[in-house]
């Protein structure tokens, strides 16, 4: 069972993984901007990715870096700069410097099309300084990912309990539920001869059209939503709307030009293999759903 250094662990994807890797009975070494509650099994580092001694004491000794810490949302380029790919060579630098030969890199489907978005320029800059690096890699881009605790499909989610969704006009997408995601990175993290310097596009196995994942929300929420069509320049003049907002409030808009280009791409379905040789995925979407909506209510974010 190899020894876990993890950055991004106090994240959405990161914390589901600390769990799994638990149970697991990985020993887990974890990176954390800020004091971080006891948590059996795992042993803390305060620091971020500018840290290089906090990233020194995070991959002594461990065996495989598991690096899932990331930026998907920024003001600008730089803040994508600093965050995927400063970052990445950050860690990078510290497990070359540390002798840690395994290094598991979670990126995005967005690095595919470098592009069309700041947030899949830095993602695909992020995957050849991995490439680069001369270490045992393995680069997995997972498609969007939901499940209990996340925030980002949260809007989503309540729009639909609203009574409608406003969808792209075209497209199909892959999605994937979080603990699947966790038992993949960690399947991988392990494996030393299959996946080593190779790179994988995974998720649920069933793509869906934006209208079908609307619908399969409204259907784990009890609601049929209306589908209204948002044409391109709609999406875009709606981001410029936010953006806007989003300054006034001091915040970071939840539709950013960036997302709105990135949400208007007709097709984000992950290809490849799947990563077939070393994990299936167990949570097929309707039933992921079910149990990321039942999780927000009982939770309080989103009314019953």
């Amino acid at each position: 069972m190899p020894r876990l250094a993890i950055t991004g662990g106090t994240g959405f994807v990161g914390a589901h993984v600390l769990q799994h890797a638990i149970a697991a009975g990985h020993s887990v070494r974890a990176l954390a901007r800020r004091p971080q509650a006891a948590l059996a099994g795992v042993e803390w580092v305060l620091g971020d990715l500018s840290d290089a001694a906090a990233l020194d004491a995070l991959t002594h000794g461990q065996d495989t870096i598991l690096h899932i810490a990331g930026v998907i949302n920024a003001r600008d380029e730089a803040g994508f700069v600093t965050g995927n790919i400063a970052g990445t060579a950050a860690v990078l630098a510290a497990a070359q410097r540390a002798g840690v030969r395994r290094f598991v890199a979670v990126s995005s489907l967005a690095a595919r099309e470098p592009g069309l978005s700041r947030y899949g320029a830095s993602k695909a800059q992020a995957e050849a300084l991995v490439r680069e690096s001369g270490l045992d890699w393995t680069i997995i881009r997972p498609p969007g990912v939901y499940g209990p605790g996340d925030r980002e499909t949260l809007a989503l989610f309540q729009m639909v309990r609203l009574g409608v969704a406003l969808l792209p006009a075209d497209g199909r997408a892959s999605m994937i539920e979080v603990g699947d995601l966790a038992r993949a990175l960690l399947a991988v993290a392990s494996d030393t001869v299959l996946s080593i310097r190779k790179s994988y596009e995974i998720s649920d196995g069933i793509p869906a059209t934006q209208a079908e994942l609307a619908t399969a929300i409204g259907v784990a929420l009890g609601r049929k939503p209306r589908l209204l069509t948002l044409p391109r320049p709609l999406l875009h003049l709606a981001a410029a709307a936010d953006t806007g907002w989003a300054r006034l409030r001091g915040t970071l808009p939840r539709l950013s030009f960036d997302r709105a280009r990135y949400l208007a791409h007709p097709d984000w379905t992950a290809q490849g293999d799947n990563l077939s040789a070393l994990w299936h995925p167990m949570v097929p979407l309707a039933a992921g759903l079910k149990i990321t909506a039942d999780w927000y209510r009982e939770n309080g974010w989103i009314r019953p």
